[in-house]
């Protein structure tokens, strides 16, 4: 999205699947409610980040599967 700060390296690094366990346990010490204000908050922020990353892998992947889908009908289209 424009106006979007880049993701910090060690969440842009991340694997989906690795961003997305670290985001459940961001969302299990939410609900906790055990940290203070500060705590709360940069939790949120982390999970945030970890959100968008997801978010990346996830419309990534959509895109490559879109694009086999166009490929695999111009090719059914060229065999006819």
């Amino acid at each position: 999205m424009e106006g979007e700060q880049p993701l910090p390296a060690d969440i842009a690094e991340l694997s989906y699947e690795a961003a997305r366990d670290q985001l459940v346990e961001v969302v299990r010490r939410l609900e906790s409610g055990q940290g203070g204000l500060e705590d709360s908050i940069g939790l949120w922020e982390r999970g945030e980040m970890l959100a968008r990353r997801c978010q990346q892998w996830l419309d990534g992947a959509r895109e490559r599967l879109d694009d086999a889908v166009a490929a695999r009908r111009s090719e059914g289209s060229a065999e006819r």
